[in-house]
């Protein structure tokens, strides 16, 4: 028979080689979680979260009339975008009052609504849009370690416009054409329907947005009717191709 001193060191012995196990599993899993945080965390680049509040438009409303006309950046700007960001908010607050960014939002989107769905992808599309753009300027192109990533990937600067100019004509009704990095860091040219974009885990393309051109007609038709190939053609003149800069080398 054993003493009660010897049963109580072997129940701790059984105790403390549990306990080590319970903290290795759960480290292993904790390990996994952070690294697949870290992952995609990455992969959203290094730029500050989007919120659901409309950020004010970086110049003022006839500082691209060249290119995209008075009213239609204040209709835009005030009218469709005001709404997108009114309606999220909405639906943050009915569904995922926990949820402090567009982006976690997006990366999950299939359990929501599809009013969280179109306000919170078209929320963030606009968000990045208005800062894809600054004032006309001639012969505008990128430069550096992006202008030898395209050309790399797409044999020439033109060729890309031209490819992310035909997925911008070709999208049917509603959309936007995307330049984006997948998880493999290559470069991708796509399109989505209505507000969709690479983030969300419901997209044909996945992936880090660079650049988004809006063809949803309320962005052009004032100015261009029907001629949404002339509306893309003339919008090269005004991207920010420093924004964009910033945006690629973050997920380098």
């Amino acid at each position: 028979m054993e003493n009660n001193f010897d049963g109580g060191r072997r129940q701790f012995i059984r105790n403390a080689a549990l306990g080590t196990l319970s903290v290795s599993v759960g480290l292993t899993a904790m390990g996994s979680l952070l690294q697949s945080c870290g992952a995609t965390n990455k992969m959203a680049g290094s730029f500050p979260a989007t919120g659901f509040g409309q950020q004010p438009l970086p110049y003022r409303y006839d500082a691209l009339e060249e290119v995209i006309d008075v009213k239609t950046m204040e209709i835009h700007y005030s009218k469709h975008a005001a709404a997108y960001s009114k309606a999220l908010n909405e639906a943050v607050s009915a569904e995922a009052p926990q949820i402090k960014s567009t982006e976690a939002l997006l990366a999950n989107i299939s359990k929501y609504t599809i009013k969280m769905r179109n306000n919170a992808g078209g929320h963030y599309n606009h968000e990045l849009f208005w800062k894809s753009m600054r004032p006309k300027k001639n012969d505008n192109q990128p430069t550096g370690k992006l202008l030898a990533a395209l050309e790399k990937t797409f044999g020439s600067f033109a060729e890309f416009k031209k490819q992310l100019g035909e997925a911008g004509t070709q999208r049917f009704g509603s959309g936007w054409a995307w330049l984006y990095m997948d998880a493999g860091k290559v470069l991708k040219i796509g399109s989505t329907p209505n507000q969709d974009n690479p983030l969300m885990n419901v997209s044909d393309i996945k992936g880090f947005p660079l650049l988004g051109l809006d063809v949803w007609e309320h962005a052009y038709y004032l100015k261009y009717q029907n001629k949404r190939a002339d509306y893309i053609n003339n919008w090269w003149n005004v991207v920010n191709w420093d924004y964009i800069q910033q945006r690629y080398e973050s997920v380098l």
